[in-house]
C-alpha cells in the first residue's frame, strides 16, 4: 500500500492525466530524471511529480489538483536557480519549459513571450527584426524568472531593468483563475509582479517591450591577476561616468591553467564609432592579454557567461550590493580570489545606473534603485569535494563585503538563509508588496524568490 505521500502524488496525477494537452512524469517514469536535471548538482530534491504544460489551461490544471492533493508547488523554466527553487521536493513541478514560443510585433516593438522561454529564444526572435530585449548574460535562463524579480543587463543603463520593460502579463493564480495585468488592469497585481518574483502566481505569458538595437560592440577584454586591483579601481571610476549607452559585465575567474584573470566585457549600444572610444579607455586600464572587442548581434553576448556556466557542479552563491569599488572592497575582493578554495569558483558583478537608476522607488516592487554593483559570489566545485570550505570560503569574501554593501541585496539570487539581506531586499515596498501577497495568496502557495512573511 503507497503512504500518504506517495497517494496524493498518485491521485493528483490521476485527475490530471484526462485534463491536460501536456503530461504527467512520476519518480518512475522515462524522462523524471532528465527534468531534474538544474545548474546545481548539489541540488537533492525529488518532487513528486513533474507536471509538463503545454498551455495555460494545463497550468490552471496542475494548480488546482497541487491544491487539491495537498502538494506543495513550484515552476520550472531555465533550472538556473542556484537554490533548487525550481525542484519543490515532494512536491508537484509546473515545468513550462514546452511553452518556449515567443512572438515578435516588430511595428510597436513587442515581443509576446510563452511562460517558458529562455532568454536564448527571445534574443534570437528578436535578432530576427534587428530588436533587442533587456535581457541578462546566460542564454539558458528563464525569461519569466529573469524578468519578475528584477533582470540586471548590460542594457540596463540604457533601457532599465528587464521588470521595467514588462508591458503585461498572463498570470495563473494561487486559485487557478487567470486574469492579465499592466498599467491599466490588475495594476495592483502589475506592481507585485514587476520585483516581488514568482510570489503570487505562474506567469504563463509576458508583453516585453523591445529596442533598436542590431548589433553592439562587445566582446572580452582579459587583464592578468597582477593588475587585478588596479582594473577594478579604474574601471568603477569609468563605469560611473560612463554615457547610458555602455554597459559592463565583469568576472574573475580561472585562466587556462587555473591562474584568476580579470574579465571586463563591455556592450556598447550607441554609436559605434563613439563607442571605439570609450571602449579603448577601460582596455588601457592595463595590459590585456586578451582584447577581443567587435561588432555582435546582442545574442552573442551571452557566450562569455555561458561558458562558465555548466550544469551538474555543485554551486553555493552570495551576493552583496556595494555603492563603490571603494579600495577597501577592492581589496577584500583580491585576497579573496587569492585564497579561493576551487578553481572553478567566480566573482562577476554588473554596475546597475542610468535608466534603471532613475526610475522611483515606489514605481515597482523592485526597491534597489540607487547606483551600485551587484556583485555575485559564486563558490563552485566538483562533486567528488567536500562543500564545507567552498561553502565557508562563499560566507567570508561575503562578510567581508558587508561592511560596505547597501542593506539587502538582489532577490533574484539571494538564498533562503540571508534572513538579515531578504529582510531589507524589499526596502520601502516591504509592506505593500506583504499586504499584496496575502490578498493574492493568503495560502502562501508560491514562494519563487525570497519574500520575508
Amino acid at each position: 500500500m503507497p503512504d500518504d505521500f506517495t497517494a496524493r502524488a498518485l491521485s493528483a496525477a490521476e485527475k490530471l492525466g484526462p485534463l491536460l494537452k501536456g503530461h504527467v512524469l512520476l519518480p518512475a517514469d522515462s524522462g523524471y530524471d532528465h527534468a531534474r536535471e538544474i545548474w546545481n548538482g548539489g541540488v537533492e530534491h525529488r518532487p513528486a511529480l513533474f507536471v509538463m504544460c503545454e498551455s495555460t489551461e494545463d497550468v490552471q490544471a496542475a494548480v488546482r489538483a497541487a491544491r487539491a492533493c495537498g502538494l506543495p508547488l513550484s515552476v520550472r523554466v531555465g533550472g538556473h536557480d542556484w537554490a533548487g527553487r525550481a525542484l519543490r521536493h515532494e512536491g508537484l513541478v509546473i515545468d513550462l519549459t514546452r511553452m518556449n514560443v515567443v512572438q515578435i510585433d516588430a511595428g510597436t516593438r513587442v515581443a509576446v513571450v510563452a511562460g517558458g522561454a529562455t532568454s536564448a529564444d527571445l534574443a534570437g526572435a528578436a535578432a530576427d527584426h534587428g530588436l533587442a530585449a533587456v535581457l541578462g548574460t546566460v542564454s539558458m535562463v528563464g525569461v519569466a524568472g529573469f524578468t519578475l524579480a528584477g533582470g540586471y543587463s548590460p542594457l540596463s543603463p540604457r533601457y532599465g531593468l528587464a521588470l521595467d520593460n514588462l508591458v503585461g502579463v498572463e498570470v495563473v493564480l494561487a486559485d487557478g483563475a487567470v486574469v492579465t495585468a499592466d498599467e491599466s488592469h490588475n495594476t495592483d497585481l502589475f506592481w507585485a509582479l514587476r520585483g516581488g518574483g514568482g510570489n503570487v502566481g505562474v506567469v504563463t505569458s509576458m508583453r516585453i517591450r523591445l529596442h533598436p538595437v542590431r548589433t553592439v560592440l562587445s566582446g572580452p577584454i582579459v587583464f592578468p591577476w597582477s593588475q587585478a586591483e588596479a582594473v577594478l579601481r579604474g574601471h568603477a571610476e569609468l563605469a560611473a561616468s560612463a554615457p547610458d549607452e555602455l554597459g559592463v559585465v565583469g568576472a574573475i575567474s580561472s585562466a587556462p591553467g587555473g591562474t584568476p584573470a580579470l574579465l571586463l566585457a563591455p556592450v556598447w549600444s550607441g554609436d559605434p564609432a563613439e563607442g571605439e572610444r570609450v571602449l579603448a579607455r577601460f582596455a588601457a586600464l592595463g595590459d590585456p592579454v586578451v582584447h577581443e572587442v567587435r561588432p555582435m548581434p546582442f545574442l552573442d553576448t551571452f557566450a562569455p557567461a555561458d561558458a562558465r556556466v555548466v550544469n551538474g557542479r555543485h554551486i553555493d552563491f552570495r551576493t552583496r550590493s556595494l555603492a563603490d569599488l571603494r579600495p577597501e572592497a577592492v581589496a577584500a575582493i583580491v585576497a579573496a580570489v587569492d585564497a579561493r578554495s576551487s578553481e572553478l569558483s567566480v566573482i562577476s558583478w554588473q554596475y546597475l545606473r542610468g535608466a534603471a537608476a532613475r526610475v522611483p522607488v515606489a514605481a515597482t516592487a523592485f526597491a534597489q534603485r540607487s547606483d551600485h554593483f551587484m556583485m555575485q559570489i559564486i563558490a563552485t566545485w566538483d562533486p567528488s569535494q567536500d562543500p564545507a570550505p567552498h561553502e565557508a570560503w562563499a560566507d567570508g569574501l561575503s562578510r567581508a563585503l558587508a561592511p560596505y554593501s547597501l542593506p539587502g541585496g538582489y532577490p533574484n539570487v539571494l538564498g533562503p538563509e540571508a534572513a538579515d539581506q531578504i529582510a531589507e531586499a524589499y526596502g520601502a515596498n516591504l509592506p505593500r508588496l506583504q499586504r499584496l501577497k496575502r490578498e493574492l495568496d493568503p495560502d502562501g502557495v508560491f514562494s519563487a524568490t525570497p519574500l520575508p512573511v
